[in-house]
């Protein structure tokens, strides 16, 4: 019974990051610690600040090449222009593999408010970067064992692709749509005969919110959800958000809950009979601007009967912001002042 469970386990892990790793940066809940553009290239810019991220996740405390990723991001404006640039460099390992890769973004922003003060923005944003994949077989074979499949070396191949999107900003509100991996991929083929060549890697995001807070309050709330389709496999999942914002003399302490669930469930057997369960991750995390820094730290837990390890996954951000310009806009708006 515990060894159908722990192979169920390891399947869907290994699965999971396999097309997780191949995708780019992968979609966790860091976008919520003011880190919006590393999932929709339209955000690039869309502050009143230059943006500075780096982020670094580790996995499983305790499980030897647990998955890591870090990721390093700037983006801003080009002086009062609409037109903003980014770029974003990752690693994200896993055991044997790793992906590397680096993305350079272009942004938008169309204002239509008749004045800076009530915020009215459409912005649309493309990224386009190459990623390389990795994996390591120096040590699958003990010495003098020989596999027809297997090389001995480390393999590698690199990609190239395209994330576009847009954003709508109206006051308190804010709505995003992404598609990321438009362009077909050349495939990974790393055990030869096509089992794990995934050529479409396209992924949908779609996020919405809305800020609220009583006038002359130094609490504000911003509940969020974000939904999430990959297009070859057909699953789906989505992040149900809220988030609390309270304003200091330094600059501001922040932090909430994300409840992620897959829309699918995966089924094995339980004894006699078959049972099911869908992915599921709560993420609490906090953090504080303190003048142009951020600190962030973000734990998530994985809330399932099967999984890989009982532990959780731990994420530090640390951000400087730049070149910033007033606030022009009275709203609620945590992403754009």
């Amino acid at each position: 019974m515990k060894l159908k469970k722990f192979c169920f386990a390891v399947l869907t892990v290994l699965i999971a990051n396999i097309s997780l790793a191949q995708e780019g940066v992968p979609i966790y809940s860091d976008y919520l610690t003011d880190n919006y553009y590393l999932i929709h290239p339209s955000m690039a810019g869309v502050a009143n600040c230059a943006k500075v991220r780096l982020t670094a996740r580790q996995q499983w405390f305790g499980v030897d090449d647990a998955p890591s990723l870090q990721t390093l991001s700037i983006n801003g404006r080009m002086g009062d222009s609409p037109v903003a640039l980014g770029g974003i460099m990752f690693n994200d390992a896993n055991g044997y593999h790793s992906t590397v890769g680096g993305y350079a973004s272009f942004a938008y922003h169309l204002m239509f408010s008749r004045n800076e003060i009530d915020l009215n923005m459409l912005s649309f944003g493309i990224s386009a970067g190459f990623l390389q994949y990795k994996l390591d077989e120096s040590e699958f074979l003990a010495p003098g064992e020989f596999d027809a499949i297997i090389a001995g070396i480390e393999q590698s191949a690199t990609n190239f692709n395209v994330d576009v999107g847009l954003s709508y900003h109206y006051v308190d509100f804010y709505a995003h749509f992404t598609a990321k991996n438009i362009l077909e991929n050349d495939g990974i083929n790393w055990n030869r005969n096509n089992d794990f060549e995934f050529r479409n890697l396209r992924t949908f995001l779609l996020s919405t919110g809305y800020t609220i807070s009583q006038y002359g309050s130094d609490w504000s709330y911003e509940p969020s959800l974000m939904y999430m389709y990959r297009d070859a496999t057909e699953e789906s999942s989505i992040d149900v958000n809220m988030k609390v914002y309270r304003e200091m003399d330094f600059g501001k302490v922040w932090g909430g809950l994300s409840y992620r669930r897959s829309l699918d469930g995966a089924e094995f057997v339980d004894g006699s009979g078959v049972s099911s369960q869908k992915l599921q991750y709560i993420t609490p995390f906090i953090g504080v601007d303190y003048n142009n820094f951020v600190f962030a730290y973000t734990y998530s837990y994985q809330a399932n009967t099967v999984n890989f390890n009982t532990g959780g996954f731990h994420q530090l951000t640390l951000g400087y912001n730049f070149n910033c310009r007033r606030e022009k806009y009275e709203c609620n708006c945590p992403a754009v002042n």
